[in-house]
């Protein structure tokens, strides 16, 4: 199969349209059955729920190209469970998880040319989501709803994603206790919008949040979750109800246990704590892991141990054990990786 002709080197993350995509519509209490199409386009009436209650929902995953030449996705199934549960708390009809799986494969398997190749760095982004396309004006759930995914390909999500990055801790709030911040919800991200760009006109990557009940706690950063090592080398992963449980930061943890042999500690992370901690990285689907080297405070910046200059020994470990899995350089767990051809 011939591949797209793409300068993968200058390939960046950004939306470039593909070939197919797969839609699939709810309505009278069941879905459709789903299908490939290749209208990059959606028509909605004006009066569509999305646009007045955003009853929306997504996830993200990619699909690589493996030394050994196939096309695989990594743990669609832990997707298709996430956006399951999210779907159910925003009162939208839950997306079948074995047809989720189903429709990613097929949908990568069509657009395979858009794929990159092993070994140029980057990999094909996978964003399925649901929206609530059918008309309500009045306070209530959709009465239907359209599921989509599309694919495209991608480089690094932070420019120079394994430099060290700086963050600075935001005066807003991320997610209300008992609120969604557990979820992958669009409005989430829409709320953190005006802070991350705050942050980036200010010089920063990204905010890191702390918990709005005390801002006591780490939380996480606008679009990724964090993780810390501390002085004795235990990876230290912060604790909330309100962060969104990561498939990336899940899979750095089984590494991180069964593959390096670190000692695994999940609990509050008190910020203060901070300033003693030896390495801090966001982790993610689109950045992987990404290290930090500085956190900007009122109080001053809190620079970390492991510098500016390059990533942490273990953040650094952690990044190439997982991209070697989901490469196919190194074996993977049962299940964590799907062949589509």
């Amino acid at each position: 199969m011939e591949k797209k002709n793409i300068d993968w080197a200058k390939l960046g993350f950004a939306y470039t349209p593909t070939d197919y995509r797969y839609q699939d519509e709810w309505e009278n209490g069941a879905w459709e059955g789903g299908k490939l199409i290749t209208d990059k386009h959606i028509s909605l009436l004006e009066s569509a729920c999305v646009f007045h209650y955003s009853q929306s929902c997504f996830e993200g995953l990619k699909a690589y190209t493996t030394k050994q030449g196939k096309i695989v996705t990594f743990r669609p199934d832990m997707n298709a469970e996430r956006m399951y549960n999210t779907a159910a708390r925003l009162e939208m009809p839950s997306y079948p998880k074995e047809k989720f799986v189903e429709a990613v494969l097929e949908t990568v398997r069509a657009n395979a040319a858009w794929v990159p190749p092993y070994g140029t760095g980057c990999s094909l982004y996978i964003r399925p989501f649901m929206i609530g396309s059918g008309p309500q004006i009045g306070v209530a759930p959709a009465p239907s709803f359209l599921f989509r995914i599309f694919v495209m390909p991608v480089g690094a999500y932070y420019k120079g994603a394994v430099k060290p990055q700086k963050l600075v801790v935001s005066d807003w709030d991320r997610a209300a206790p008992h609120g969604t911040g557990d979820i992958k919800a669009g409005l989430n991200y829409a709320m953190s919008l005006h802070p991350t760009m705050d942050a980036h006109r200010a010089g920063y990557a990204e905010n890191l949040y702390l918990d709005p009940q005390t801002r006591t706690y780490v939380e996480e950063a606008g679009g990724a979750n964090v993780l810390f090592v501390d002085k004795d080398d235990n990876l230290i992963v912060p604790k909330s109800t309100s962060i969104l449980p990561s498939i990336t930061r899940r899979s750095l943890v089984y590494v991180a246990e069964h593959y390096l042999g670190l000692n695994v500690i999940e609990r509050k992370v008190r910020f203060d704590e901070v300033k003693d901690m030896k390495e801090c990285c966001l982790c993610g689907t689109a950045a992987v892991i990404a290290p930090v080297g500085l956190i900007h405070t009122h109080e001053g910046d809190i620079v970390l141990p492991s510098g500016m200059d390059k990533m942490g020994e273990i953040s650094g470990r952690l990044r190439k054990t997982l991209t070697g899995i989901q490469d196919g350089e190194i074996e993977a767990p049962e299940g964590w990786i799907r062949e589509v051809c």
